[in-house]
């Protein structure tokens, strides 16, 4: 399982060329409750189509939060354009649900992953080293659910 930025690059635009990644917009605006009481809403969504080897469900849920430092909401709304083919052609990724909370200032990724084992891959990766780097200091955190009855709506 190779988690290399450059790879991804490539195999993203492999995926856009043949019609496996989207970028749906009926869910950008959407405020989602989260367990904690915290409101996040969305602005934007992108869905890997699986391959024919991959399961119907994806396997793992991650979520990370985090406050950007030295930018303003807008100015990360338009930047996290840019790591996107970085990490959309990742082994195992399904789909990732951006979002953030205008009051607390904190940013919210939610990322629908093949198996327990690819997220805590990513969860280790360049992209959440890359993250955190630009990150106020002690911000970031993350989580990691099994897609067992019931677990996926804890972070809804």
């Amino acid at each position: 399982m190779l988690f290399n930025p450059v790879s991804s690059f490539f195999k993203t635009f492999l995926y856009l060329i043949i019609g496996r990644i989207s970028f749906p917009k009926d869910r950008k605006g959407e405020e989602i409750l989260m367990s904690d009481g915290i409101k996040f809403k969305i602005f934007r969504q992108v869905i890997v189509k699986p391959s024919r080897k991959q399961t119907a469900l994806p396997e793992a849920l991650f979520k990370v939060r985090f406050i950007v430092e030295n930018m303003s909401l807008k100015q990360n709304i338009r930047f996290s354009r840019i790591p996107i083919p970085f990490f959309i052609g990742l082994p195992g990724i399904r789909s990732k649900l951006w979002t953030f909370n205008e009051e607390t200032g904190y940013f919210q990724g939610i990322y629908e992953w093949d198996t327990i084992k690819h997220a805590k891959k990513y969860s280790k990766s360049f992209a959440m080293k890359f993250m955190t780097r630009r990150s106020k200091p002690g911000s970031v955190c993350s989580s990691i659910l099994s897609n067992k009855p019931g677990n996926f709506s804890k972070f809804e």
